[in-house]
């Protein structure tokens, strides 16, 4: 259950960082709200990750994973190509949590 929470911070880690440029710096409300509502329910979904799951594998999971996601949506909705150097430092990122997550010994 604790991997289950911890995708879930992750969703709404992602989904607050794609409302970032919508919200326009703050200046508008319902996606500035929502984007506060998404990190809220992501911190809210870490502390259930973190009873179960050591907190150095749940933050290397959750920011890095985080971290691919966001270039990758940023890709899709925004356009923003990373050049093959980036995307190879974001594989590598991936690589890194599923290496620590095989390894660590911790089982949600």
């Amino acid at each position: 259950m604790a991997y289950l929470y911890l995708a879930g911070a992750i969703i709404f880690e992602v989904a607050g960082t794609m409302l970032l440029p919508v919200s326009q710096n703050f200046t508008r409300l319902l996606p500035s709200v929502a984007l506060l509502a998404a990190y809220g329910v992501s911190f809210y979904f870490l502390t259930f990750a973190i009873r179960d799951i050591p907190i150095a594998i749940v933050y290397a999971s959750w920011a890095g994973l985080g971290v691919f996601l966001v270039a990758l949506l940023s890709l899709l909705f925004h356009g923003q190509a990373l050049p093959w150097q980036a995307m190879l430092g974001l594989a590598l990122i991936v690589s890194g949590v599923v290496l620590v997550n095989s390894y660590s010994g911790a089982h949600g």
